[in-house]
């Protein structure tokens, strides 16, 4: 079994917890992905994971109900935070040592971030969640995961979703949507395509990160995925 990627940053939507209820945490959900997780990590793959919030609270679309922006990207974040002490008791129940950092300081439940930490967790095999975004409002938590790959020298963003691929339009409203295989960032930006936003992708993009997206809901798909298997596409 050889592995493609040595250090990866997983990137789950908070939506992704909520299962087929929508909002909240679904224990199931949430068991399936920490034993996915826990397969990649135990062929020795290096984790780190950033999770949205979305299913607790969504920043942009409190702001355009009229609240503060960075009010409500504060909110999201702490959602964020919530996501992922919940995917640790999973993980951990699962067999993997675990240590979450935040963005925002919260000294009773979660290491501050520390970027060299961070590495050395990694390097010890321990998995790091990465909560609170970057601590800044008016960035999504897709721009966190960018800029937490850059700084622990992740070799590929993954980034899983409900959808098995990009579209070139929404597969779920259009049955004649074509699947990319393998898309430039150039051709994300320009066409307008919901993968990541676009301070993500651009940030991507000037970094040469590549960036894979692929179906979460399939057992098995994050060690495949890590295994160079083609799934997904490939962000490049």
């Amino acid at each position: 079994m050889k592995l493609v990627y040595k250090r990866i940053l997983l990137k789950l939507s908070g939506e992704a917890l909520a299962g087929k209820q929508g909002t909240g945490i679904n224990t199931a959900v949430i068991k399936q992905i920490a034993a996915d997780v826990a397969e990649a990590h135990k062929a020795g793959i290096q984790i780190g994971l950033v999770i949205g919030g979305g299913n607790i609270f969504r920043g942009v679309a409190a702001s355009a109900e009229g609240m503060d922006r960075a009010s409500s990207d504060y909110m999201g974040m702490l959602a964020t935070v919530i996501n992922s002490l919940a995917l640790q008791d999973a993980l951990e129940k699962a067999g993997v040592p675990t240590r979450v950092q935040s963005a925002i300081a919260m000294a009773e439940i979660a290491e501050p971030y520390i970027r060299r930490k961070a590495i050395r967790h990694l390097e010890k095999g321990r998995i790091v969640i990465f909560g609170a975004g970057t601590g800044n409002p008016f960035f999504t938590t897709d721009t966190a995961a960018s800029l937490r790959a850059m700084e622990i020298n992740a070799e590929i963003i993954m980034k899983a979703t409900k959808v098995d691929g990009i579209y070139d339009k929404d597969p779920v409203k259009n049955s004649d949507a074509k699947k990319f295989d393998d898309i430039s960032y150039i051709e994300v930006l320009n066409r307008g395509l919901q993968v990541m936003d676009s301070t993500a992708i651009s940030l991507c993009m000037d970094n040469k990160l590549p960036i894979l997206t692929f179906d979460l809901m399939k057992p098995g798909n994050i060690l495949k995925a890590a295994m160079g298997e083609r799934i997904g596409t490939l962000v490049k």
